[in-house]
């Protein structure tokens, strides 16, 4: 196992880490049996919420003998102080522990939250208190999507983590903005959604053994994401001890991802797109690039995916990238040369045609 500096916490954290969000979908054997072999082959750092129903207590439960050798941290979807306060007291009894080495704020995801969360009375004095009292040693924040609230948080001083959603299916700008941005503010980015809930797996009837060798495109986005620049550690979730083996053998292979070895993975998942929940996507692998017009293929797609895709009072966001574009879908001729470039096999033209229909409608 590799370990990495957790920002500015100092906390040197595995590569490759547990997250516990799957662990009430299995009894407390196979929750015990699958953490304690995590922790064999050197995981250090878990992570669960106050809201993932009996996550904690099976954790408490199966590493009750261990609490010395990893980092903890849960989380609170309290707004206010005494709620979150609350959240804390009790999972801390869950957790058999009078501390977690990280305390976060859950899904602090648009601007009110983050506005409610620090207004006086807000979650955010709960996380202060907290840690002066030795029961947080350390804060940080989940945020899902919303660049406009990463990008008051980060540079805020307040928050000493990140947690952000990204894969190769799910980047969402966060390569080129939010995650340099973090590393500029010394935070620690901790990747949750690193699978994207399971769609980069590949398919296997219910009952089917895990492929011999472990699942390849399991391995392809977890190497993916730990070669990007600015990410600390990835949580995949895990239920099953082969999830756990699996997962950790990511971390002894070479990185960073070789550019072959990334246009491998991306034109496997690209094969494999109409087996996804997401449907036909956009991968902003860029392999369109460059258009013989001018048309920016992934910028017009990533506008219509947020505006698709986006809480209704953050939508306007996407308007607002689709209206920065120089050369939109208006100047596509039709040649087609993306389409035989594209790993996913998309419809690029009809989907051009898609977009400049969605944001002529408002």
């Amino acid at each position: 196992m590799q370990y990495r500096r957790l920002g500015k916490t100092e906390l040197k954290v595995s590569l490759i880490s547990f997250g516990a969000i799957k662990l009430p979908q299995v009894d407390y054997a196979e929750a015990e049996a699958c953490l304690n072999r995590a922790l064999d082959l050197g995981v250090n750092f878990v992570d669960t919420a106050r809201g993932y129903h009996d996550s904690e207590e099976k954790i408490g439960r199966a590493l009750k003998t261990r609490r010395s050798e990893y980092y903890l941290a849960t989380k609170s979807s309290a707004r206010d102080a005494q709620g979150a306060m609350d959240d804390l007291e009790t999972s801390l009894c869950n957790l058999g522990s009078d501390y977690v080495d990280l305390w976060q704020l859950h899904s602090v995801s648009d601007t009110n939250t983050y506005d409610q969360v620090l207004a006086v009375g807000g979650a955010y004095e709960a996380a202060v208190r907290a840690k002066q009292q030795g029961k947080a040693r350390h804060l940080g924040v989940s945020i899902h999507r919303c660049h406009v609230t990463m990008n008051r948080a980060i540079p805020s001083g307040l928050f000493e983590t990140l947690m952000v959603a990204y894969s190769p299916l799910d980047q969402e700008g966060l390569r080129a903005e939010i995650l340099p941005l973090a590393q500029r503010f010394d935070l620690g980015v901790i990747v949750m959604k690193g699978l994207s809930g399971g769609a980069l797996t590949l398919p296997r009837g219910e009952g089917d053994p895990p492929p011999s060798g472990g699942d390849p495109l399991v391995r392809g986005a977890l190497r993916y994401i730990v070669s990007t620049p600015g990410v600390s550690t990835v949580i995949p979730g895990i239920m099953h001890v082969h999830e756990a083996e699996e997962n950790c053998a990511t971390a002894d292979l070479p990185l960073p991802m070789s550019e072959q070895d990334r246009d491998a993975l991306l034109r496997r998942i690209g094969s494999l797109r109409r087996g996804f929940r997401y449907g036909q996507v956009c991968l902003r692998c860029g392999y369109c690039q460059p258009c013989p017009e001018g048309v920016q293929i992934p910028t017009i797609f990533r506008a219509a995916d947020m505006h698709r895709s986006y809480p209704e009072h953050l939508r306007h966001m996407g308007a607002e990238l689709f209206r920065s574009i120089e050369v939109g879908p208006e100047h596509c001729t039709e040649c087609g040369r993306c389409e035989q470039l594209c790993p996913a096999g998309l419809p690029i033209r009809e989907k051009l045609k898609e977009a400049a229909h969605l944001f002529a409608a408002g």
